[in-house]
């Protein structure tokens, strides 16, 4: 496949920068254990599995001995039989006489896509157990019976927080006997997301232990670091990681491609590359051509319309045999209809099919020959996810990453030692963040009163907010615990993917249907008037923004633009928490409180990147207290590094970040726009160290910073309270800072473009922007780093 991946740089070689071969691994199987089920292993060996490979029966000896784990093994590597061995075995042995539910399953899942796939495989099996799911498409009749009789149950987090857990009461007989619990792609779990998934586990074992039940915890993931430590992030408790994968590969080969700079420019003269989606149709088309089975994976539902359409187009025009053997596979689709594709891919009847990102955990397709990703997905886990796609019978395939026009893409593909040689990023997140922590306490006492025992289990952080609560009078504090005393129900006070400001529902014209929400933090940026918004894979223009009622009025549309909220920004530190000294520069990390107001967006056309228009908004300022990570450079270094000539003056407050508005610079050195641009492309660059995205975090820049006295550039996440990102940056800001630099400095442009310095969110047109003054600044900085 090495030969696949480099036969379609033929012409092109320039663009390829780098190909990894990843070598065979022949399969480790053993004999079955003798606790398991006969009428399971009967089921497994029906379905083809005779042999178990050795880490399915590792993470089922450890889960049949009641320890809780964590089973990180590679894409395909069999890891649901690892839990389904134990789970379904304790189904069919505690079954009463008379059929009763003597042992029940809670099998969690982040979509819902993924629960329906589950579902199929535990009912594929023939065996006489009760499985169904309880999610949003449930009926009544449907959660009734699931209530009642259900014992291999299926949801995800969000139904847990708002149905089962605080009706607890009304499926006792359920949590009774509740003797396992899935977390399935728990690397999901990330951000704010995760801290309140995390907190609703724990709440989970509070409601089970006080119906007498004490589950063991089985979470799975084919890209997970530190397997122990997010174990126990998510649940609270001790966790094993089983890591070593006994699962048979075939070698694939995984290439790095950058698309060309184009004649075409952007913002302030900028040069644009040839955007990721339309060269993935070409390569798309190319493969199909060839008779390979490829599977393309694009951001939106407009790109994967254009990848499909686009690469069918030119198939066609190669050979008319081919129409027809091109299509698009995206959220909106009925399930029969993804059913067919999956269907039709498998056997041949198609040989390319591009999927939106939100469906690589939801496609269960294997024989694949080669899969491309138009753009980086956005974590090392989330990228070898969408690799593993391919070969998954254990063949020869290949995969090609397409380099997206940002600085984060264009490093990945000149550093693919970043990509292949370090291991997939920590889960990150903050289970201590009052603003995810407040609400799950009033949960968790509206669902039982909170005791001075439970404080363990939400944490240290807990007696401090909990004093809050009562304050506020949320709580009340009584001898025998906390308890709620507010007439709403506690679970409605927070969305799982909120950082704690209300969200913000996303409503459709003429239906009213609810499509989605934002988190009410970033609303202005994501929501306002004007806005392009896409959701699973869906395009949505929005209409209007009721920020009184917390509604953004939307209505389905595929414009040929994207757009991009500007913002004016300052910033003050509250706290600094920790701070370390590299030489007489600083690094820092702590509190900080934000003022930011969005001034405007930009139309930018899909795919070029060209910019249409800037359309004036006038919304409210909003303020937001959460962490940041900043460094700061002092007077005598940049003299010394040149990077100044005389003495500095205040900086003048401009979007994105205050810059310099007059400062005496060294030659040739626009010392506002050298902070500037190592602004944004830290920003950029921090998802590489941090599960993050670029939208999660935000930034500012400043000549002098009132409160440092000096050059500080700050990077701060975008959720209340915090979500770990700034922090995990504080604590690979060495690497990351080198990184960064790296970028800037390899960047084939001539003053900076997308893939460097320039940002999509800059409030300030990305001016001034100074490339070559923004690595001597870094220069400058981590002279002092350590290694």
């Amino acid at each position: 496949m090495g030969g696949l991946v480099r036969g379609l740089a033929v012409g092109r070689e320039d663009r390829l920068t780098h190909v990894r071969e990843l070598p065979p691994r022949p399969g480790r199987g053993v004999p079955w254990p003798a606790w398991a089920s006969p009428a399971v292993v009967e089921a497994f060996g029906a379905r083809g599995v005779v042999t178990p490979w050795t880490h399915q029966v590792a993470a089922a000896d450890a889960a049949h001995r009641g320890e809780h784990v964590l089973v990180s093994t590679g894409t395909a590597s069999g890891k649901s039989l690892a839990f389904q061995l134990p789970a379904l075995s304790a189904v069919l042995e505690a079954r009463g006489r008379r059929g009763q539910r003597g042992a029940s399953v809670l099998y969690v899942s982040p979509t819902k896509a993924l629960a329906q796939d589950q579902l199929a495989s535990v009912r594929g099996l023939g065996l006489d157990v009760r499985a169904t799911t309880h999610d949003g498409d449930s009926t009544p009749e449907q959660r009734e019976w699931a209530r009642d009789h259900g014992e291999y149950l299926l949801t995800n987090p969000d139904m847990l927080h708002r149905s089962m857990l605080p009706g607890h009461e009304r499926w006792s007989g359920f949590w009774r006997s509740l003797r396992y619990v899935v977390l399935d792609e728990c690397h999901h779990y990330r951000g704010v997301f995760g801290a309140h998934v995390g907190h609703v586990v724990r709440r989970l074992r509070r409601v089970a232990a006080a119906h007498g039940a004490d589950p063991v915890f089985v979470l799975a993931s084919a890209t997970v670091a530190e397997p122990a430590a997010t174990g126990r992030l998510l649940t609270g408790l001790e966790v094993r990681p089983v890591t070593d994968d006994g699962s048979p590969r075939g070698s694939v080969s995984v290439g790095l491609w950058e698309p060309p700079l184009t004649s075409a420019t952007g913002e302030n003269g900028a040069p644009v590359r040839r955007s990721a989606s339309t060269e993935t149709a070409g390569l798309l088309a190319d493969l199909v051509a060839g008779g390979t089975r490829t599977l393309a994976f694009v951001r939106s539902r407009r790109g994967v319309e254009q990848v499909a359409l686009t690469a069918a187009d030119a198939v066609a025009e190669v050979d008319p045999a081919l129409v027809g053997r091109v299509a698009a596979y995206r959220g909106g689709y009925l399930p029969e209809e993804r059913r067919d594709l999956e269907s039709a891919l498998r056997t041949g009847r198609l040989l390319g099919l591009a999927a939106t990102n939100a469906l690589e955990l939801g496609i269960d397709v294997a024989g694949l020959d080669a899969v491309l990703l138009a753009g980086f997905p956005g974590t090392r886990a989330a990228f070898w996810q969408q690799v593993g796609r391919a070969g998954r019978s254990g063949q020869d395939a290949g995969a090609v990453l397409v380099a997206r026009d940002d600085p984060l893409d264009t490093y990945l593909v000149h550093h693919p030692d970043a990509l292949f040689d370090r291991p997939v990023e920590a889960t990150v997140f903050d289970p201590d963040n009052p603003y995810v922590l407040a609400p799950h306490l009033c949960a968790a006492a509206q669902e039982q009163p909170l005791t001075e025992d439970d404080l363990a289990v939400f944490g240290e952080a807990s007696r401090p907010v909990l004093d809050q609560l009562v304050a506020g009078g949320l709580l009340r504090r009584r001898p025998r615990g906390w308890f709620w005393t507010d007439q709403r129900r506690a679970a409605d006070l927070t969305d799982l993917r909120s950082g704690g400001a209300r969200h913000v529902n996303l409503v459709e014209t003429g239906t009213g249907r609810v499509v989605g929400t934002v988190d009410g933090a970033s609303a202005h940026a994501q929501a306002h008037p004007g806005a392009v918004y896409v959701h699973r894979g869906e395009t949505y223009l929005v209409a209007d923004l009721d920020l009184e009622e917390h509604v953004a009025v939307v209505e389905r549309a595929d414009p040929d633009y994207s757009t991009f909220a500007r913002e004016s920004v300052g910033i003050r530190v509250v706290e600094e928490v920790e701070g370390q000294d590299w030489g007489r520069c600083r690094l820092a990390r702590g509190s900080v409180e934000v003022s930011s107001r969005v001034v405007s967006f930009l139309k930018r056309r899909v795919p070029s990147g060209e910019v249409l228009a800037e359309e004036p908004l006038d919304l409210p300022e909003r303020t937001l207290r959460t962490s940041a990570v900043w460094w700061t450079v002092p007077d005598e270094v940049l003299l010394a590094a040149g990077l100044v000539a005389a003495g500095l003056v205040d900086g003048g407050l401009v979007d994105g970040g205050l810059v310099d508005d007059g400062g005496e610079a060294g030659a040739g050195v626009d010392l506002g726009g050298a902070a500037h641009a190592a602004e944004h492309c830290s920003i950029g660059l921090l998802p590489l160290f941090a599960t993050c995205d670029r939208w999660d975090i935000g930034g500012v820049s400043t000549v002098i910073h009132p409160d440092t006295g000096r050059l500080t550039v700050f990077v701060h996440d975008g959720h209340p309270g915090g979500a770990g990102f700034a922090d995990r940056g504080y604590r690979a800001a060495p690497a990351w800072l080198r990184a960064t630099r790296e970028a800037i400095a390899a960047c084939e442009c001539a003053e900076g473009c997308p893939s460097c310095v320039q940002s999509p969110k800059c409030g300030n047109q990305n001016n001034p922007l100074d490339k070559a003054g923004a690595v001597r600044l870094l220069d400058a900085l981590l002279a002092g780093a350590p290694d």
